[in-house]
């Protein structure tokens, strides 16, 4: 039977490249994002290279009415195949611009996390029903502890992070595993010049460890790796001394 991932938020530079990564090593792609343009040049050249099926389906994420009828299409693109599910989409506001103008704060967490579920969860029985597939969503290692500069956005992912984990425990009864990925800095349009960037990766590299870990059917990865070890240094400063740190 065919592999298919359904890329969500396939017009991101990590969805993008993992497009590309998921055809060449054999799946078909359904490109689900609002950017039509950029999706439907993606699908094209993955076609031409690959020779694997590759679609695009209008989608917008904070559209919740929309969900379902994206969640047929996806089910009638596999077919009788394994459906996959990449989960790439959100928004990252600068603190400082939501820290000027709270109404930020809703849209944020909502393209961060509450769509996400929503979306995540009507997906669910249809991958329960197959009994097979993968689910892997791009968490962050922002919400791993609330920091100074970006305490909005991690909280959001790290409300993901707690989903996913019961998500992951639903599914994996019924033959589907969940993967929380998590990155450190990524070289995005959506990262592009904040101040404090380091140790930034590619897309490319992203999206090779994200199609890994859902092979290997990894629960929680870091990516790079080494964001784990610096991660656990920081989840355990004490809190007297982390709150006065600026980060």
């Amino acid at each position: 039977m065919s592999d298919t991932w359904l890329i969500l938020g396939a017009s991101s530079a990590i969805a993008r490249a993992f497009a590309r990564v998921a055809a060449i090593r054999g799946a078909d792609v359904l490109l689900a994002a609002r950017d039509i343009d950029d999706a439907g040049a993606t699908a094209v050249d993955i076609a031409i290279r690959t020779g694997r099926r590759a679609e695009v389906v209008a989608f917008d994420a904070t559209d919740e009415a929309a969900h379902a009828a994206l969640v047929e299409r996806a089910r009638a693109f596999a077919g009788e195949g394994t459906l996959n599910v990449f989960l790439a989409f959100g928004a990252m506001p600068e603190q400082s611009a939501i820290d000027a103008d709270p109404m930020l704060v809703g849209p944020t967490i909502a393209a961060n996390f509450t769509s996400a579920a929503v979306l995540l969860h009507r997906l669910a029985p249809v991958l329960e029903a197959r009994g097979a597939g993968a689910v892997v969503a791009l968490g962050s290692v922002a919400g791993d502890r609330g920091r100074l500069k970006n305490y909005v956005y991690g909280s959001a992912k790290a409300g993901l992070h707690a989903y996913l984990q019961g998500l992951r425990a639903r599914l994996v009864r019924k033959g589907v595993h969940v993967v929380t990925l998590k990155p450190g800095f990524v070289d995005t349009a959506m990262t592009w010049g904040l101040p404090g960037m380091f140790l930034v990766a590619s897309p490319e590299t992203i999206a090779a460890a994200a199609l890994d870990a859902a092979t290997r059917k990894r629960d929680i990865v870091y990516a790079p790796g080494f964001w784990w070890g610096i991660m656990t240094i920081i989840r355990h400063i004490p809190e007297r001394i982390f709150k006065k740190l600026n980060i």
